[in-house]
């Protein structure tokens, strides 16, 4: 079967190679591992399914690091395995829609960041409303505002999470008029 990797030698490489460092060196502002980034930046734009001794080679990691990367990119829906009739290894591909792209994410990181700290809001602000104390009842209320933006920004990612993308563009582009 032929090999479906990343070219070495073409005007393609270069681009290709600085958008997968770029796409890690962002993912690790967000919060996301730089190289989990990389491996996402490198299957997106791979022309076919990629095998895990293919992302080795291509980002230099060992097998260690790609699988667990590759596994963590398949629990945020980003990536799939891809079986090969006839073959034992293990592809992967990621995938290529931009608007289903960002909905993953922002469900996922609404999962691990915003609903545990809406949790940990709720929890406080219980825990100090019975306080009577000037700075008791400042804090309590510092929290229930907090609270309150933390739950319109959770509903807000559900929103655009279950929006189509034609019918998300047309209401930002209403927003943004």
């Amino acid at each position: 079967m032929k090999d479906k990797s990343l070219p070495k030698k073409t005007e393609l490489a270069g681009p290709r190679t600085e958008f997968i460092t770029q796409w890690g060196a962002l993912g690790s502002q967000w919060g996301i591992n730089r190289t989990m980034a990389q491996i996402h930046a490198l299957l997106m734009t791979a022309p076919g399914p990629m095998s895990t001794d293919e992302v080795m080679s291509e980002l230099q990691i060992s097998r260690g690091n790609a699988h667990t990367n590759i596994k963590e990119l398949i629990a945020w829906g980003l990536v799939r395995s891809i079986v090969r009739i006839g073959e034992r290894k293990e592809y992967f591909e990621a995938e290529k829609d931009v608007w289903r792209i960002f909905t993953m994410v922002a469900r996922e990181r609404k999962r691990r960041e915003l609903d545990p700290a809406l949790e940990v809001l709720r929890q406080c602000a219980a825990d100090s409303r019975g306080i009577k104390t000037p700075e008791g009842k400042a804090f309590h209320q510092q929290l229930k505002e907090l609270e309150e933006f933390v739950k319109l920004a959770t509903t807000l990612a559900d929103k655009v999470s279950s929006m189509n993308h034609s019918f998300a563009i047309k209401m930002a582009s209403k927003l943004l008029s």
